[in-house]
């Protein structure tokens, strides 16, 4: 074939050697450079892999090619012929092809097998980064693709001077795939680093939890009785710091919240009339209808006043009045220190300075304790009016009649120990609710635990308060 020194083309040799002439330079494989000057052929970067490979791994590769010119190489070093593009292989059809090639180049670390009888051993070395992570990828895929009968595979890294997150990922991913096809893997040496990105990436998975054996009654009365005690502990304790919490707002009455008692008896108070109007109507109406029968039978029947009045101001009246509190107001302040508790607004508060028990809790048992005498004055008339529209329709007593029998039999101490009742069941709902909303920890769950248990806590300790208040009052016979 004629060489013509502008023309792009060469003449190829079959042999070993694989030269060819370029105007009195001449190309040797693999590694090109000029025989008669012994200059290297210029580095060309790209080129080869992004026709074999496609861009993924062109950008990390360099190949070297004895041609230049149209990626505008130095004129001095850039030969009048061209190598023979037939020398570039196609692209691969497959990805696992592409991996391979790319494997092949960019490999720049160390990766030594040796297989003896039932066991292969791997030796690591160098510095295995993100950028080999395809050639270490084509390597697991052998490692896991030919492993046939072996019973262990080691896997050394002594010689690894540093690597990455992601390829020790693919290398626990070749242990969990060996370990779930039965062959023992494992990973050794390494310096502490290597170990510890090891550790992390070998965690095991969580077992299952066993299933849940339900507990014995004994043993839920004495947990329940035990958090019972500890609750109490920790209302005590709460009690004591809202005192001093107190005593230092009387000293400073600056330091009182004092918009929100306002906003805590509008809220309590007012909004909550209707519903203490409408069921203590309805206790008073019930209890004149139950007794009415056997008022009746022995002609007693002016003695409902009696019955209706002395029991509405004693004991219903506060009672069924601090029981809807507890329900309607008490939840609410659960519920709101709890989400400002879980959102971080009670730290946010401490961080301004403010003192939580002073500018959240305090308000609020002031404001409910001086609203709910109020409420029980409300719940007190309204019980009284069921049981004289009952003596009305059912015992023929007069309005008249029935306000002089109430009149005679109820005195100023039934009416104020009803009111002290309702400021000591008022400052109780206050601040258990208020105490197991700043308790709460964890999140929504957490919080509708917490709000749970301070109802269920206050209307415990309601009770208790109501039969201390009345074993107290017998004992002084007043």
């Amino acid at each position: 074939m004629p060489k013509n020194p502008e023309r792009l083309g060469a003449s190829r040799e079959t042999d070993s050697a694989a030269t060819a002439r370029r105007e009195g330079c001449q190309v040797a494989s693999p590694e090109p450079t000029c025989l008669s000057c012994g200059r290297p052929f210029p580095r060309i970067q790209r080129l080869a892999l992004t026709a074999a490979l496609g861009t993924e791994f062109a950008s990390s590769v360099s190949i070297y090619l004895g041609a230049g010119r149209f990626l505008g190489a130095p004129p001095a070093l850039v030969p009048p012929t061209l190598i023979d593009v037939e020398l570039i292989e196609p692209a691969p059809e497959s990805f696992g092809d592409r991996i391979g090639r790319a494997a092949a180049v960019l490999s720049r670390f160390s990766w030594q097998a040796s297989l003896s009888p039932g066991e292969l051993s791997i030796a690591l070395g160098g510095r295995i980064t993100l950028d080999e992570a395809p050639a270490l990828w084509k390597r697991v895929a052998e490692v896991l693709d030919r492993v046939l009968k072996l019973d262990r595979v080691r896997v050394d890294f002594s010689q690894v001077e540093a690597i990455d997150g992601a390829c020790i990922a693919l290398l626990t991913h070749l242990q969990s795939e060996l370990r779930r096809r039965r062959i023992a893997c494992d990973l050794e040496g390494g310096t502490p680093e290597v170990q510890r990105l090891i550790k992390l990436h070998s965690r095991p998975r969580l077992k299952r939890r066993p299933p849940r054996r339900p507990r014995r009654l004994l043993d839920q009365v004495g947990a329940a009785t035990a958090d019972l005690f500890a609750a109490s502990l920790e209302v005590l304790g709460f009690f004591g710091q809202l005192v001093r919490a107190a005593g230092h707002a009387l000293k400073n009455p600056r330091t009182l919240n004092l918009r929100d008692i306002a906003l805590t008896m509008e809220r309590a108070g007012a909004d909550g009339v209707p519903i203490v109007l409408l069921i203590n109507f309805l206790i008073g109406f019930v209890m004149a209808y139950q007794s009415a029968g056997q008022l009746r039978q022995f002609g007693a029947n002016i003695f409902v006043a009696d019955l209706v009045g002395v029991a509405m101001t004693r004991e219903l009246g506060p009672l069924m009045t601090a029981i809807i509190v507890c329900g309607r107001t008490g939840a609410a302040f659960a519920a709101e220190l709890g989400t400002m508790k879980v959102s971080e607004e009670v730290d946010a508060l401490r961080t301004l300075g403010l003192v939580p028990l002073r500018y959240l809790v305090l308000p609020r048992v002031v404001g409910l304790a001086l609203v709910a005498p109020f409420l029980t004055l409300l719940a007190d008339a309204v019980g009284i009016a069921g049981g004289l529209l009952v003596a009305m329709t059912q015992l023929e007593v007069t309005p008249a009649a029935f306000m002089s029998e109430l009149r005679q039999v109820l005195t100023p101490w039934d009416v104020l120990s009803g009111l002290l009742k309702s400021v000591v069941f008022s400052a109780a709902i206050a601040l258990i609710a208020c105490q197991q909303g700043l308790a709460t920890s964890g999140g929504a769950e957490a919080v509708g635990r917490r709000t749970t248990g301070a109802v269920v806590s206050t209307l415990f300790a309601l009770i208790l308060l109501d039969a201390v208040f009345t074993v107290l009052f017998g004992a002084l016979a007043i």
